[in-house]
């Protein structure tokens, strides 16, 4: 059974509809995860999709939490967008087509250069602890060399 537009935005929210379905984007220093960085990872959503882990989160300055990577690149999609006068790399989630953000080359030189600028309106986290009852325990395997 699909999800209806009006469904997926009660489900999850104005914002995170707006900002998913409407590629709109959160004001910046205004996101739950900005300044979060307990262990776990950040999901779509919408699909529930595992996106970025917080081994690999930093405070960038930038206003929305910062990533150097995906936790696999084949989950995300890169597109270039062009909008407000703008040329930049967008950032969508591979299974639900969400809009997540930008990546910009201006991350962390040790870590691939890549700063992944994302919405926090369009993730959800996911703890650490609770990994396996939410279906992904496969991901505690990120931090056995923490």
């Amino acid at each position: 059974m699909t999800e209806s537009k009006e469904e997926l935005q009660a489900r999850i929210g104005d914002l995170a509809y707006e900002v998913t379905q409407h590629n709109a984007t959160e004001r910046a220093f205004t996101g739950q995860y900005d300044h979060f960085f307990d262990k776990g990872i950040y999901v779509d959503i919408v699909s529930g999709e595992p996106l970025f882990s917080s081994l690999d989160k930093y405070d960038s300055g930038c206003g929305w939490p910062a990533f150097t990577k995906p936790i696999e690149n084949d989950m995300v999609t890169n597109h270039e967008d062009r909008s407000f006068f703008m040329r930049r790399t967008e950032v969508r989630s591979r299974q639900a087509n969400s809009h997540l953000g930008h990546v910009f080359p201006d991350g962390p030189k040790e870590a691939g250069g890549l700063r992944y600028c994302i919405n926090s309106a369009a993730l959800e986290f996911i703890p650490y602890d609770e990994l396996e009852e939410k279906g992904y325990a496969d991901y505690k395997n990120l931090f056995k060399s923490e």
